[in-house]
């Protein structure tokens, strides 16, 4: 018999040799490349054989998985096709997959409220919550990236990137010289932003702002948000970070803002939710997809409050 675990590892691995990279695997599973990684390192240990193998088109199978791969295939298939039929008899369950951040630091908080208004639905979000694991296709889809308009694609919300750091910074950095106020304060780097376009790296923020600063391009790089917001609160540096995911942070002092929030900038990139099609017309799904855009606007009108008016909503 397959455990829970191994479940969840062949998912990962049918997935990566789907997709071709353990990235894309991650984007479709609602969870972070490490942890496709891991999911599929875990059934490599547990064989005691290499599942995968790079090759130029992207991730193959081994010599030792090979054999195997064609029935894995068909098996995710046949359970997803499972899960499409047994998903009647689950009137009450909400599966989500989002990007671990969002989830972290916006969704989970909010999320009490809703189970309170709607005590009989269960989540499933990134294959975890009181919902049971489930193969296939989650009903809602949240992801971080350029957004275009769709009928079962709802726009969230971008976010307003500014210089953040922790109060004790905040105040070393008041009491440097102004050109020089960033010399000696290690800058941390947030992958989140890499690929959109309206948002400057440390260099080019820099640059902007008339400062000076020593090799700003170094640094350590995150993958994530939160690790590197506990860097921040730990007094180990600044960085560019978004807005809306830490807004009660903010709020209650936590982070500090070093620099007017006229020196950061609206994201291109937006958070967006898209609802399959199959199940949007459900009751439980309907009240979910309603709820999240009235939170997603609350978060909206509080950065609208705080940060200059973007040039598009």
């Amino acid at each position: 018999m397959v455990a829970p675990s191994h479940l969840k590892s062949f998912q990962a691995l049918e997935a990566a040799l789907r997709a071709g990279s353990l990235k894309a695997a991650a984007e479709t599973l609602g969870i972070t490349p490490a942890a496709v990684g891991q999911r599929i390192k875990t059934l490599e240990e547990y064989l005691g054989v290499d599942l995968l193998s790079r090759g130029r088109s992207g991730l193959a199978p081994t010599p030792a998985l090979d054999p195997a791969a064609g029935r894995l295939r068909t098996a995710f298939r046949e359970l997803e096709a499972a899960a499409e039929a047994l998903d009647l008899q689950r009137g009450h369950e909400i599966h989500v997959a989002a990007p671990s951040d969002f989830v972290e630091l916006w969704l989970t908080p909010r999320l009490d409220a809703f189970r309170r208004e709607q005590p009989n639905t269960r989540f499933c979000v990134n294959g975890e919550g009181d919902a049971p694991l489930r193969l296939g296709a989650a009903d809602c889809e949240i992801s971080f990236g350029p957004y275009a308009n769709e009928p079962s694609r709802d726009l969230l919300f971008r976010d307003y990137v500014v210089v953040i750091g922790s109060p004790e910074n905040l105040a070393r950095i008041a009491s440097a010289p102004a050109e020089d106020c960033l010399e000696g304060f290690p800058l941390l780097h947030l992958d989140v932003y890499r690929n959109d376009p309206a948002i400057p790296g440390w260099a080019a923020w820099v640059a902007a702002n008339g400062l000076r600063r020593t090799a700003p391009e170094r640094g350590m790089r995150f993958g994530r948000i939160a690790p590197a917001l506990e860097a921040v609160l730990a007094d180990a540096g600044l960085t560019l970070c978004g807005l809306a995911l830490i807004r009660e942070l903010v709020e209650e002092g936590r982070v500090a803002l070093p620099f007017s929030v006229a020196t950061g900038a609206w994201t291109d990139h937006g958070f967006a939710a898209r609802f399959r099609p199959e199940v949007a017309a459900r009751p439980q799904v309907r009240r979910f997809r309603t709820w999240l855009a009235e939170r997603a606007s609350e978060t909206r009108a509080w950065l609208q409050t705080r940060c200059p008016v973007p040039s598009r909503a």
